[in-house]
């Protein structure tokens, strides 16, 4: 076991909230989820890669969109509970819905507000 993983402080399920942020703009693209496998392989192959838990498995991020997140650098913040991605989005689109970031509602006086647009649709880019 790598010793620099022992530095995080893992959930009770044994993962870490990943933010990715795009490093050209600095704009918070998703919020996913890792576990010591997927933080490993990010680091050893440079592209970004998570835990699903919804599915309980390991994915590359763009493994069926061909969305991938190029790793620029990889951070940790001060309580070791969070891992902050640089990252280069490529295709311009992180969210399975289609748009630019997975932060697309905004809240407006009473209510969640819709306001980036879908730049391609989930049934062409999930064929």
């Amino acid at each position: 076991m790598n010793a620099w993983l022992e530095k995080l402080s893992w959930n009770d399920d044994g993962l870490v909230p990943a933010i990715a942020q795009e490093a050209a703009t600095g704009q918070v693209l998703m919020l996913a989820w890792m576990n010591r496998e997927a933080l490993e392989k990010t680091l050893d192959e440079g592209v970004a890669f998570y835990w699903s838990r919804s599915r309980s498995a390991l994915w590359r991020k763009g493994e069926q969109s061909g969305h991938v997140q190029k790793v620029q650098e990889v951070r940790l913040d001060c309580d070791n509970d969070a891992i902050l991605l640089s990252v280069e989005q490529v295709g311009g689109i992180a969210c399975h819905t289609g748009r630019h970031s997975c932060f697309y509602n905004l809240f407006r006086e009473d209510g969640w507000v819709e306001t980036d647009p879908v730049l391609k649709s989930p049934e062409e880019i999930y064929r």
